[in-house]
């Protein structure tokens, strides 16, 4: 993806997927983010947010449309989740970009059973 404009805002690429990225991590009961985290000694070094899992994209410059593709824990309430995931994408991108997203997909790719 190359650079996003959006509301007359010019954002490097990766710059919304990360906060979207940290956002959804800290909502109870999601395992990861994207189909696949990185696991061990990899993500004890890791710096930077994996945001395989979402994706940014505009139309027009004027409405930003966010999806996101997560891995969550047995157990919790699925539609609970995916409303917990669009509160906190909301609120990250109102907070820390002064934008609203048009749009919060959110799928739910895998269960995982174990919480660590």
């Amino acid at each position: 993806m190359s650079d996003l404009n959006v509301k007359g805002m010019k954002l490097a690429d990766g710059v919304v997927e990360t906060i979207v990225s940290i956002a959804v991590k800290d909502v109870e009961g999601v395992a990861a983010v994207g189909t696949s985290a990185p696991s061990g000694l990899l993500s004890a070094f890791q710096q930077k947010a994996d945001t395989s899992g979402v994706v940014a994209t505009s139309e027009d410059g004027n409405d930003l449309h966010i999806a996101i593709h997560v891995d969550v824990y047995y157990g919790y309430k699925l539609p609970k989740i995916a409303q917990d995931i669009r509160e906190a994408v909301a609120d990250a991108l109102e907070t820390q970009v002064g934008v609203k997203a048009d749009s919060v997909d959110v799928y739910i790719d895998g269960l995982r059973f174990n919480q660590e």
